[in-house]
């Protein structure tokens, strides 16, 4: 099937444009791909208009403010030593809570420095060393 833009189809599309439709709803309607849709638009120089796909909202991680939280001379045997706060700084410190037998760190520590690869993360560490 053959599709000719001809000044009523175009006239369609602009007004259709302008109602704020979708490309695929506009395509639909003239009974076109969404692409033609695309590049007709683009060659008529229509004004862009904002994607309808919007981006996750990212929570910034709150800093840990910790009260039982230890400085370097009151760590002992047994305690996690989870660096807090920046190196250097007033606020600078370790974490302090039970650290887990055999380990450094306290369970949720742990969980954050003692990852496994996963099944994608081992492939491509292989693929690496047969390269070099």
């Amino acid at each position: 099937m053959s599709f000719e833009w001809n000044e009523s189809r175009i006239e369609t599309l602009k007004a259709l444009w302008d109602e704020g439709l979708s490309t695929s709803e506009i395509g639909g309607r003239l009974g076109i791909t969404k692409n033609s849709v695309v590049g007709k638009v683009h060659r008529l120089g229509l004004p862009k208009r904002q994607s309808p796909i919007r981006a996750p909202v990212r929570r910034v991680a709150e800093p840990e403010v910790r009260t039982d939280a230890v400085k370097i001379d009151a760590l002992s045997t047994g305690m996690c030593r989870w660096p807090m706060g920046e190196p250097g700084t007033e606020t600078f410190s370790f974490c302090g809570r039970n650290s887990v037998e055999h380990r450094p760190y306290c369970e949720e520590h742990c969980a954050r420095a003692y990852v496994k690869p996963s099944r994608d993360d081992r492939r491509a560490s292989r693929s690496t060393f047969r390269a070099a």
